[in-house]
């Protein structure tokens, strides 16, 4: 059995953290000692190693939900489970685009500016200051 401290440093969630994926449902909510402190079991780890993985990977609270379930039902395909990647995936690609055309347009910005002095002259504040001077969406 493990206490929520010793739980967080095993996963590198924060305690604060653990007691909000117990309120969402992610995490089976711990059993209580007598002095009611949380003690999780080995499955109770193993749960929010899955969660904490699925978070990095950028999966939504209500994708893990689903993803929890799925795991839940062996017995299930695991189509659904292929589906909430391929939607994560999707989404990670638009995030690299937007943070691509961002690079791009933050390249030029740079690249525009002369060293000479922060003036009205200066390219990177005039081109923060009004959005024309960008030359794509962003």
């Amino acid at each position: 059995m493990f206490s929520i401290g010793e739980l967080s440093r095993r996963t590198k969630v924060k305690v604060p953290t653990i007691r909000y994926y117990e309120e969402m449902g992610l995490l089976v909510e711990a059993e209580r000692t007598s002095g009611n402190q949380r003690r999780y079991d080995k499955a109770g780890l193993e749960r929010l190693s899955f969660i904490r993985h699925a978070r990095d990977l950028g999966f939504s609270i209500e994708a893990i939900l689903s993803l929890i379930e799925l795991q839940e039902h062996p017995d299930r395909s695991c189509q659904a489970a292929t589906k909430i990647a391929v939607a994560q995936l999707a989404d990670v690609r638009a995030k690299v685009k937007k943070l691509k055309a961002l690079e791009r347009e933050l390249v030029r910005m740079a690249k525009g500016c002369d060293g000479h002095g922060v003036s009205e002259d200066c390219y990177v504040l005039a081109s923060l200051a009004d959005h024309e001077h960008c030359e794509n969406e962003h």
